[in-house]
């Protein structure tokens, strides 16, 4: 696929990093040399200096040939500007990141669609949801539902005193666990491992675990967890992703913001009717319990430095906080955070590669993501009349061992799959995978 990616910052170059891996074509725009420099370092891409804004530009970079163009500047209106007159040049889809969450309405991404723009994306915005979501599982270190919420996925913790420890994958079944559920990755130390009936579960191991939504909590109980009723949720920093956290929040259980930045912090306060905004320095501990951060339930860490988020969480696990979240969105401090024991980290570059993922496939994918911690990335199909899946059970298939069939969604009912279950057209399907096997399991469902 011919990839042109207009933004060379944190988030482009991540975007052209990972999908080059994939074998894309890609040509990188930006005005700042220094920028393309660096990404040509880290990806095997074509560097066009220039404002992506004009046409010379766009044309210098073939966007009339391209198979897909995504606008991923720090700022919105170049994103706009530039989506819209790539599609008029020539492009087949555009993409544009976008800060201002009026535009995602309805009514209005209708006006964008007419102008050219495929789709907008708002990381800030689905950081912020996912956050939101996490602490409505706060047993979980990361929780995805698929198809409507039928089917989630769970992610736990293997530690000395839990029951799966040096349990064999095919011996921890439904009638053990009570509930059906099923173990679709396994992250071990550095790799990660699509499992089969004899693998054997390890301490240390963090578990991908799909299950029907209802039994969530049964399998959570089982695991020796239990959710937290969260009442109470300090946010370090004011960003756009602890604004919109707050703003999500504030009508439902107790909030307090804590931002350096003093005038920055009478903005929120205006904007922000129900939020506790507090004008404080979030790295000076006698100032944060003064605010009462040991009698939070949840604690957020959302600055713009990675540092200072995992500073933070730190000294709120230290003082007892039962879910810490932090916002790492250097990936060389991601397995240091999670090691030092912060429960979840986000990132607004997975959460862009998650967003943009399914449009570089050449199949029809509902939904990609990749998981935090480990290298398996999940997929929503839905399943095409006639196509390989539908004509025998899923053991007959020939499915590449480093990718899983999950569970299913048929209409209302929900199916863990095994070797005997025999798949629909229509159906919806999850598929957990290793980035090998990225490109061969479309073909099954398409």
């Amino acid at each position: 696929m011919r990839i042109v990616i207009a933004g060379a910052g944190e988030v482009g170059s991540h975007l052209a990093f990972m999908l080059g891996k994939n074998n894309h074509d890609i040509t990188v725009i930006d005005s700042d040399p220094k920028l393309l420099e660096s990404v040509t370092a880290v990806a095997d891409v074509v560097a066009i200096e220039g404002d992506c804004t004009t046409f010379a530009t766009l044309k210098k970079a073939a966007v009339r040939k391209a198979d897909l163009f995504i606008a991923v500047n720090r700022e919105e209106s170049p994103n706009i500007i530039s989506a819209m007159l790539a599609k008029q040049l020539g492009a087949r889809k555009t993409i544009a990141r976008i800060d201002n969450n009026e535009y995602l309405e309805p009514n209005n991404k209708e006006v964008f669609i007419n102008m050219g723009i495929d789709y907008l994306f708002y990381p800030e915005k689905v950081a912020a949801l996912e956050v939101v979501n996490l602490l409505g599982h706060s047993s979980s270190t990361d929780y995805v539902d698929f198809s409507g919420g039928k089917l989630a996925m769970s992610v736990f913790k293997v530690d000395v005193s839990s029951p799966f420890v040096d349990q064999r994958v095919m011996d921890m079944n439904e009638a053990v666990v009570g509930v059906p559920f099923r173990t679709v990755a396994i992250q071990r130390d550095e790799q990660t491992l699509i499992p089969h009936g004899e693998d054997t579960y390890h301490q240390g191991d963090t578990i991908y675990v799909i299950s029907n939504v209802v039994n969530t909590s049964r399998l959570v109980e089982f695991c020796g967890m239990r959710d937290i009723a969260i009442e109470n949720v300090m946010i370090l920093g004011g960003s756009k992703v602890g604004v919109r956290i707050a703003y999500e929040l504030q009508e439902r259980i107790n909030v307090k913001i804590v931002e350096y930045n003093a005038e920055k912090a009478y903005r929120l306060a205006e904007l922000l009717d129900s939020t506790l905004i507090i004008n404080e320095d979030g790295r000076d501990m006698e100032a944060m319990l003064e605010e009462g951060l040991q009698s939070m339930d949840a604690f957020v860490a959302v600055t713009g430095r990675s540092e200072t988020n995992i500073l933070a969480a730190m000294l709120a696990k230290k003082m007892g906080v039962k879910k810490v979240i932090a916002e790492v969105e250097n990936l060389n401090y991601i397995n240091l955070a999670e090691s030092i024991g912060i429960d979840t980290i986000i990132n607004k570059k997975m959460v862009t590669a998650n967003n943009i993922f399914r449009f570089t496939m050449n199949t029809d994918v509902q939904a990609i993501r990749c998981l935090r911690g480990s290298q398996a990335e999940v997929l929503e199909f839905i399943v095409k009349p006639n196509s390989p899946a539908t004509k025998v059970p899923v053991s007959g298939l020939g499915f590449p061992s480093d990718a899983t069939i999950g569970g299913i969604v048929r209409a209302d009912n929900v199916f863990l799959v095994d070797g005997s279950t025999q798949i629909n057209a229509y159906d919806r399907v999850v598929v957990f995978s290793l980035p090998s096997a990225i490109d061969r399991i479309g073909k099954f469902f398409n």
